[in-house]
């Protein structure tokens, strides 16, 4: 029995998405004929409030297409310091738009809204870059699937407002945070200017990410998408399994929240492990007790065919899934239980 526990990316499409997939009705997007596609972005449009959706291949390219069109070159955002546009995004921040990062010490991938304030540089002194965006990510991946208090987000977009600056969500995640947290998407929608959602983390898709929002900065998307080398064709069959996730693979991410919880109690429990970062989706963060190497702990595992993620800097990460049975985690506790 192999378990793959590195990601929720790893999942592969079920039996009932492939037909999905195989029986979707397709047309060339870059013409805007793929009625599938079409769909899909009108879904998760109208599942948020916003005005309009453009599917893009990956997450990485919607959140830099959203902050190539909420900036101009030479400015700058302010983003947690574990924020995923600035540690998993392969530098386009910089590359892309020619925007530089504000990196603010939030909590667990989380900032504040005092901490936006203070972050923000005079619009009149010419000497520091123009503040014009702020990113925040929900659930926080290097947080550990934290997930914000929604009052805290709305509080961010007063200070945004006040200060005329745009506000995107790398929601990569963020069904997971809306299952546990139990917030509205169209509150989501109401506050932000740009969601980025991904299908493939967590839903079980093969690719693609929606990058939903207002038609003011949407209208821009199309171009950038292109821009960015985003232009697709017949992208009904993987628009047609992100239909599918919507439907059908939603709530059952309680399941996996559920088996995290369990995992990060036995964790806590085990006298290796020195600590186990709050767990509250699909997301366990731990660090092994000092003298315990993390490298031969991952050997060990790896030995009994679980894989995990090492973080570096001693953090490991374990991440469930829907092809992470039940049977698999009685096997994974069973393994973690007796390690020695």
């Amino acid at each position: 029995m192999k378990i793959d526990l590195r990601s929720d990316t790893v999942t592969r499409p079920s039996e009932e998405m492939m037909r999905a997939i195989i029986n979707a009705e397709v047309g060339d997007d870059v013409y805007k004929e793929d009625p599938t596609a079409n769909r899909l972005e009108a879904r998760v449009a109208e599942f948020f409030g916003m005005d309009s959706a453009l599917f893009f291949p990956t997450g990485s390219m919607a959140n830099q297409a959203a902050i190539k069109m909420h900036t101009q070159p030479g400015e700058q955002l302010i983003a947690d310091k574990w924020a995923h546009v600035y540690n998993y995004e392969g530098g386009g921040v910089s590359f892309n738009s020619g925007v530089s990062c504000k990196l603010v010490d939030g909590d667990r991938g989380m900032i504040t809204a005092a901490q936006v304030e203070e972050n923000i540089n005079p619009p009149d002194f010419y000497h520091s870059p123009l503040t014009t965006l702020v990113c925040l990510e929900n659930t926080t991946n290097k947080g550990g699937g934290a997930c914000y208090d929604f009052s805290e987000i709305e509080k961010i977009r007063s200070v945004c407002d006040a200060h005329g600056l745009g506000l995107h969500l790398d929601g990569a995640r963020l069904m997971n945070a809306l299952v546990a947290k139990k917030d509205s998407p169209k509150d989501y929608g109401r506050v932000f200017d740009t969601i980025s959602i991904c299908l493939s983390k967590g839903l079980g898709t093969p690719m693609g990410t929606v990058l939903a929002g207002k038609s003011e900065i949407m209208k821009k998307a199309m171009r950038v998408r292109k821009v960015l080398g985003g232009g697709m064709r017949q992208i009904g069959f993987m628009a047609a399994a992100g239909l599918f996730a919507l439907e059908n693979n939603v709530e059952r991410l309680a399941e996996d929240h559920k088996r995290a919880s369990e995992i990060a109690e036995v964790l806590a429990q085990l006298e290796y492990v020195k600590k186990v970062e709050p767990t509250e989706t699909n997301i366990v963060i731990f660090y092994l007790a000092v003298g315990i190497s993390d490298e031969k702990f991952m050997e060990d595992l790896a030995q009994k065919n679980i894989r995990i993620s090492n973080m570096g800097q001693g953090k490991l990460r374990i991440v469930t899934h829907l092809d992470y049975t039940q049977e698999m985690h009685e096997r994974f506790l069973e393994v973690l239980k007796n390690y020695n």
